[in-house]
């Protein structure tokens, strides 16, 4: 009798251990920046487009900050 209390115990903590949710293993979804940086990391054709483009935006939004930043201070 102790030995089917002790298995069922055992069967029980594995269910239930198996049912619970691991925070590490929540998926996201990718951005669309994260998606075009892998895009253009690849070897497919057009590529190199996409890299170079991402690299464009990047200069042109630190071109924006430096002129934000130049008209906040006097």
């Amino acid at each position: 009798m102790l030995q089917k209390t002790t298995f069922t115990l055992v069967a029980v903590a594995i269910g239930l251990s198996a049912c619970a949710k691991d925070e590490g293993d929540v998926k996201r979804d990718l951005t669309r920046r994260e998606k075009d940086s892998i895009l253009g990391a690849s070897q497919i054709p057009g590529a190199r487009a996409v890299k170079k483009t991402l690299t464009a935006a990047d200069s042109a939004a630190a071109r924006q900050a430096r002129l934000d930043s130049a008209d906040r201070e006097p």
